[in-house]
């Protein structure tokens, strides 16, 4: 088993303690480790053959400063010259453990997402494990607790399951919340977490048919039979990163390939997309509050808030719903139910010419 961990993502929603060079998978949102080395403690147990963490070529010394606890040259630190969504990303770690062992099975998983229950998270990939082998591709699924608009959706062929394993009738995009409503009512939906398992040489073949461009150009790269010379690839990367369009493995493969499976599954998952989404993972005050740090927030009569405080005190009275997040050089302050418009403030600050604050 290969462990490929997506590390590449810019985290705007968590600005401003989420920056360019430490977005939010390099930081810790809740306190301890980074998010990015939680994701790989929780597959050491797997004991994998190699872990691709694939980043921006911005922030691959700090991911590789970062993930120094992990012994030996278990993990291999893949830098993109460019982003170009999850297809290309994916695309390159496939083919470069194709070079090593064609048939192997590869993990992909986010490395921004929080997991409650770790045991049975690694189940799951077992069980996908021996479900990739068998050349199907495999998507975990996880069952919806609310009926979230936020999230794309995973349609099952429920009555032609075996084992807890569905076909997939079709992928959907982010619905409305009537929508969101049937597809919870259904029993046949379920939220689409971005992990996926699969074999180097079917999903390479899969690239092949539905995405052809881009596989002609990972066809071509001379791999380097050693993965700690990938820096005679830069050069390579360079060229084809430059040459193919942003594309998203769901929508470049998965919505149109055959033989993709789902796996429903149960085990605590969180994006933590935005800051309103940690009392998913930070137990909330009896007042429904969340504070991170919380020696430096004083709370009177305040209900429902999230408080992020830095090294000056916070004081919240009579308010309702707010986010405070504060890190010394800006200050956000915006409803909870706003929170996905956070990306607008970095929108913002890239127009404006504001760079040293993104």
């Amino acid at each position: 088993m290969y462990i490929v961990i997506l590390a590449g993502g810019s985290g705007t929603r968590f600005w401003p303690l989420s920056r360019r060079k430490t977005p939010k998978q390099l930081m810790s949102v809740v306190g301890g480790k980074s998010m990015l080395q939680r994701t790989v403690e929780r597959v050491l147990p797997l004991n994998p053959e190699r872990i691709l963490v694939v980043t921006n070529v911005l922030q691959a010394e700090e991911t590789e400063r970062q993930l120094a606890f992990v012994k030996g040259d278990l993990v291999t630190v893949v830098p993109e010259p460019l982003a170009r969504n999850t297809a290309p990303a994916i695309g390159l770690a496939a083919a470069l453990i194709e070079r090593e062992d064609p048939a192997a099975v590869m993990v992909v998983l986010p490395a921004d997402h929080h997991i409650r229950d770790e045991e049975e998270f690694r189940k799951t990939v077992l069980r996908a494990e021996a479900e990739a082998a068998d050349l199907k591709l495999v998507t975990i699924g996880i069952v919806p607790t609310r009926p979230e608009t936020g999230f794309g959706y995973i349609e099952a062929d429920m009555g032609r399951g075996r084992d807890g394993v569905f076909p997939v009738r079709r992928f959907v995009e982010k619905p409305g919340l009537d929508r969101a409503c049937e597809y919870l009512e259904s029993g046949d939906f379920f939220w689409n977490s971005g992990m996926f398992v699969w074999r180097a040489d079917v999903i390479l073949d899969r690239f092949r048919m539905h995405m052809p461009d881009l596989y002609a150009g990972l066809s071509v790269l001379h791999v380097p039979p050693d993965m700690d010379r990938l820096s005679s690839l830069r050069v390579q990367v360079a060229d084809l990163y430059g040459r193919i369009d942003a594309e998203s493995v769901d929508y470049g493969v998965m919505e149109k390939a055959e033989g993709v499976v789902v796996i429903p599954s149960s085990f605590g998952w969180s994006d933590v997309g935005s800051w309103s989404a940690l009392p998913e993972v930070v137990e909330p005050d009896g007042d429904g509050n969340v504070f991170l740090n919380p020696e430096r927030v004083l709370c009177l009569d305040s209900r429902g808030s999230l408080v992020r405080a830095g090294e000056r005190l916070i004081a919240l009275v009579g308010v309702r719903d707010l986010i405070v997040v504060d890190t010394g050089d800006a200050l956000l302050i915006c409803p909870k139910d706003r929170a996905q418009d956070v990306k607008r403030v970095t929108e913002a600050l890239e127009e404006r010419g504001l760079a040293n604050l993104l």
